[in-house]
């Protein structure tokens, strides 16, 4: 039985609109709001591809085509990237169909340089402003209250009354240390990184709250550097110098994988096995250390992307004029479980 009904279809997006013209998403975006310099054919040529996919402008989109710079700038001070760089692929794919594009400024913690930045966006006209960091708890060395332009933070700690998007810290170490409770380990230790970093608290805290659930003994984590030599020395004062382990710890919960990676290899040398004997979850999930440790290593994952992607979005609504909730909100990680600390039964 025939039906004149057509079942809905996903809108065709300006990235497809230009991958099948040819061109880029920003040439795409300008041939086809009259704007840019280019040649006539090229401009016909993006017109026709849109009619022929049959394209529809977003509304907010246009609004901001029309009225704005097409850029939103990044400011970070993370030197290395380690957090701002798959941040900023989340904020870019967030606004690519919108022919966004995102430059991102190093401020590392020079308050003159990062002002310098800030003036040099203002002066370009870009859209808004996303701000992120090294640590969500420590702000950036500028001042980016009452700019005319809207600013969102994205794992950084923001102003009051701002906007801003982190990875929820306690709800990625409840993760963790339930996936070893599932795993029947009873003994879990907990090593991570220095006082001064409120991650450290948020995740002892969730790491006290899920061992007091299960009724198993807690142990004060111990709190050193985020690095692997941290994590070798830390092995020492969990196993001592005794030849046997009784009633020393079967899985080991690390502050991050650098210092997962340090314990790893501590307990190798003891000849002690990883996950047989012990196992070792780490947080950041960074894959370089994570996929080359051995055995490679299971870890938190703080969906920075996504975190980023988020943080775009909310910018480009706050661009179009629709009004959002200040406020902090805290985005859920995930667990990728690789080989050093097995999966429960039926897992």
């Amino acid at each position: 039985m025939s039906s004149d009904a057509s079942p809905a279809q996903t809108p065709v997006t300006l990235r497809e609109v230009a991958a099948a013209a040819g061109v880029s998403v920003a040439t795409a975006s300008k041939a086809l709001n009259g704007q840019g310099r280019m040649k006539a054919q090229t401009r016909e040529r993006i017109r026709e591809t849109a009619q022929r996919l049959g394209f529809r402008p977003n509304s907010l989109a246009q609004s901001l085509l029309r009225r704005r710079s097409f850029t939103v700038g990044l400011l970070t001070n993370d030197t290395y990237g380690r957090f701002s760089l798959p941040l900023m692929s989340g904020v870019s794919d967030a606004l690519v169909d919108a022919g966004v594009s995102v430059f991102l400024c190093n401020v590392e913690d020079d308050t003159r340089l990062a002002q310098l930045h800030v003036e040099a966006m203002l002066d370009k006209r870009v859209d808004g402003i996303i701000a992120t960091g090294k640590r969500i708890d420590r702000h950036l060395p500028v001042d980016l209250a009452n700019l005319r332009i809207p600013v969102i933070y994205a794992f950084t700690q923001p102003d009051p009354g701002a906007i801003a998007f982190v990875s929820d810290d306690a709800g990625g170490a409840r993760l963790a240390v339930e996936h070893f409770c599932r795993l029947g380990k009873k003994r879990i230790a907990h090593v991570t990184g220095p006082a001064s970093f409120a991650v450290v608290h948020a995740r002892a805290e969730a790491y006290r709250d899920v061992l007091t659930e299960h009724g198993l003994p807690v142990s004060e984590p111990l709190l050193g550097a985020w690095s692997e030599a941290w994590g070798h020395d830390a092995v020492a004062k969990l196993f001592g110098d005794k030849a046997g382990r009784e009633g020393a710890p079967d899985a080991v919960f690390c502050g991050n994988d650098q210092i997962a990676r340090g314990v790893i290899d501590a307990l190798r040398e003891r000849g002690i096995g990883v996950p047989d004997d012990v196992g070792v979850i780490g947080f950041d999930n960074w894959q370089i250390v994570a996929e080359a440790t051995r055995p490679p290593l299971s870890s938190v994952d703080m969906n920075l992307a996504a975190l980023g992607r988020e943080a775009g979005l909310a910018l480009l609504s706050l661009v179009g004029g629709k009004p959002a909730e200040p406020g902090i909100r805290k985005l859920p990680c995930r667990l990728v479980v690789r080989q050093s600390c097995g999966r429960p039964p039926g897992g």
